[in-house]
């Protein structure tokens, strides 16, 4: 589905990622770990294709076209979605037409606002007063309505209280489950999200660099006892045979 090949991106000339390589399956899911500023939320930019994301080298390559040099919404049309972590407040566009207007296939704005507790904020300016957990919402609307082929979640249970994590997690995996060939990328740094999606793989980026590939919950096991130092130099015990080794 994406394949990621020694991607380096720039913003505002300052180098953000060095020679990534990620590749995700169809039907697969991967959870992005790493600390603040480390350049996750950057790579999702750049995937999506977002202004000011400079690919410098590599290629980005989804569902077998190198999408370099499309558009953001050429990048929508084909599958690609994002779920942003501080998504704008859009003035003068309601909720309701923002969800008309990027919708593909079957989609009943009204049942699904209801289904996500949004019924009342359809006719209200797209995120506008929203609080966190409101806008979380807002955004699984949107792309319930988009319904992409890979899904991209920044960091979906930030500013979210336990009783919407529980609804945020339902949805999202409802997103990737709607089809046996959808993918996701998750950018989590507390793997609470982890009780309501389970991704087959997870991965460490420090530094603009990726460094491990594995289990995901070995990886957050091994974060929360060495440091991201510690899993970088690899302290996780990987079993023997497993084909899952550091990337360095």
């Amino acid at each position: 589905m994406l394949k990621i090949e020694g991607l380096t991106v720039s913003v505002f000339g300052q180098r953000v990622l060095s020679d990534v390589n990620l590749r995700i399956r169809k039907g697969g899911s991967m959870a992005l770990l790493g600390p603040n500023g480390s350049g996750k939320t950057s790579l999702l930019m750049a995937i999506m294709g977002l202004s000011g994301y400079k690919i410098t080298k590599g290629d980005i390559i989804f569902k077998g076209r190198r999408i370099n040099d499309l558009s953001v919404d050429e990048r929508a049309r084909l599958g690609i979605g994002i779920m942003f972590q501080r998504p704008p407040a859009i003035r003068g566009v309601k909720l309701r037409q923002m969800v008309d207007m990027t919708q593909r296939g079957d989609f009943n704005a009204d049942r699904e606002a209801g289904e996500l507790n949004l019924r009342e904020f359809l006719d209200r300016d797209t995120n506008v007063g929203f609080s966190g957990g409101e806008l979380k919402r807002s955004e699984l609307l949107q792309m319930l309505a988009h319904s992409p082929q890979l899904s991209l979640f920044d960091e979906p249970e930030s500013g979210v209280d336990l009783e919407n994590i529980v609804l945020v997690g339902k949805i999202m995996s409802r997103i990737l489950n709607k089809n046996k060939d959808n993918a996701g990328l998750l950018i989590t740094h507390t793997g609470c999200i982890f009780d309501y999606v389970k991704p087959d793989e997870g991965c460490v980026l420090v530094g603009g660099r990726l460094h491990c590939i594995g289990d995901p919950m070995s990886i957050l096991k091994t974060i929360a006892k060495h440091g991201y130092e510690g899993c970088i130099a690899c302290k996780r015990k990987i079993p023997e045979g497993d084909s899952r080794k550091p990337v360095k």
